[in-house]
């Protein structure tokens, strides 16, 4: 018998990764690209100006053949997160669960602190969100660098920064489980060169605007749908410039 498939927005309460755990269910992150298809598919039901990761989640919907769907409409994902529920609602007839994931019982966040590619880090992160379990105790590194916001969509951003890069927003918390702790994704470290990042049209825009703001040694970026050769240049620069040996080496 073929594994019940179960699509998750967000990072839905540890009670439901538990739940879906036991019942050995194939469990499929819609908020990652899964489906090769052009995103410009789901503008027939979610207009472009909402961020890549909801467009993404919509066009994963469209393609994936779905049994059951959890999306977690709190604070601990986004507002627009709970329209889209009403558009995946109308267009599946697999049911559509809506979550509010208060969790506050952390399991750290050595992943985010550890030396490794950022794009590996990244991976780890976004694949523990489908599990019960803490990450390995990994043992953190001096931070050189610092990257602050959400999982890009597109990881090829991730290739300019050495492996000594420190992970701070709201993928901390996702490796914290607790998505919805606004005083761990708030915090950061003055002492570094920081890049804080935002998919295009995302709510916490404002957030990575503000703390970028206020922080000594910031750059501010936002990118939609890919990652191209403007931006990776600029990190590539604001890097070197702030003294930051780019690439995995540094």
């Amino acid at each position: 018998m073929a594994p019940i498939r179960v699509g998750i927005v967000g990072v839905p309460p540890l009670d439901v990764i538990r739940e879906l755990c036991e019942a050995d269910c194939r469990i499929l992150d819609l908020d990652e690209p899964q489906v090769h298809k052009s995103i410009d598919l789901s503008s027939e039901l979610l207009p472009r100006v909402y961020c890549a990761i909801l467009r993404t989640v919509v066009l994963n919907a469209m393609f994936l053949d779905l049994d059951r769907v959890y999306i977690d409409v709190g604070p601990g994902k986004c507002d627009c997160a709970l329209h889209v529920a009403s558009i995946l609602e109308e267009m599946l007839t697999a049911p559509v669960i809506r979550t509010t994931n208060l969790d506050n019982q952390p399991f750290g966040t050595p992943i985010c602190r550890t030396r490794m590619k950022l794009f590996d880090k990244f991976m780890a992160v976004t694949a523990g969100v489908r599990s019960v379990k803490p990450a390995d105790n990994l043992e953190p590194c001096t931070p050189t660098a610092g990257f602050w916001g959400v999982p890009p969509r597109d990881f090829s951003i991730l290739e300019a920064f050495p492996d000594t890069t420190h992970i701070y927003g709201w993928t901390r918390c996702m490796e914290n489980k607790t998505p919805a702790d606004l005083e761990l994704e708030t915090h950061v470290n003055p002492d570094i060169p920081m890049v804080f990042f935002s998919q295009s049209f995302c709510a916490k825009s404002a957030l990575a605007h503000h703390l970028a703001r206020l922080h000594p040694r910031a750059l501010f970026l936002d990118c939609d749908v890919t990652a191209g050769n403007s931006a990776r240049a600029k990190i590539e620069a604001f890097l070197e410039l702030s003294g930051v040996p780019t690439g995995p080496e540094g």
